[in-house]
């Protein structure tokens, strides 16, 4: 007899057949990130799924975000490879002093998701499982007022909570100025809880 987290999972591949799409070429792993996301809830889950494969194969269609649709992001050099965490989570730092002002709201979308498929596939030992996580850490050290952009950090972490369940093991932010405190309170307003449990 399955276990009970077996029976939630074979409910979610079923309902996402009923919605039209496949379960062939994913692991368990992956639509377990969706089943925790969810409550563990398989109808909710499913949903979510079949809505994370549509956007994936319309907004990074060749399966990666090329570096010549993201120029102006990739100029600004702010993210940087650290090593793994004690967890074995690869560890990547964004200076914030870097983050300037964004003027092509898509573009920095698709800079977005190129960090994240990087970050991610920077924790892979050989073939994706499915479960792999991220440890993010924000440096707001000489950070002034112009580079702190609630919108744009909202954008940011609203990709990951919608199209990247369970990849953040951590987000650390690092010598936030006292202005960010308000900027902040914009911010949580439009998180999960699940999400801002992850914050430090």
């Amino acid at each position: 007899m399955a276990n009970p987290h077996e029976f939630k999972l074979n409910q979610m591949k079923e309902a996402i057949k009923m919605l039209g799409s496949s379960t062939e070429k994913y692991g368990d792993p992956t639509y377990q990130r969706f089943l925790i996301d969810r409550s563990m809830d398989p109808k909710k889950a499913a949903k979510m799924f079949v809505e994370w494969q549509k956007w994936r194969s319309s907004f990074v269609p060749l399966g990666f975000i090329p570096n010549s649709e993201i120029p102006e992001q990739l100029e600004q050099r702010k993210l940087f490879f650290s090593g793994f965490s004690k967890n074995g989570h690869p560890v990547w730092i964004l200076d914030a002093d870097k983050y300037y002002p964004v003027k092509d709201q898509d573009q920095y979308k698709k800079f977005v998701v190129q960090f994240l498929d990087k970050a991610i596939a920077s924790g892979m030992k050989g073939k994706e499982i499915g479960n792999e996580k991220i440890v993010a850490i924000i440096d707001m050290q000489n950070a002034g007022y112009k580079y702190v952009d609630a919108n744009r950090l909202i954008t940011c972490i609203k990709i990951i909570q919608t199209y990247y369940p369970e990849r953040l093991a951590k987000l650390y932010m690092l010598n936030m100025p006292w202005f960010f405190r308000g900027v902040w309170k914009m911010v949580a307003l439009a998180l999960e809880k699940e999400t801002l449990d992850k914050l430090l």
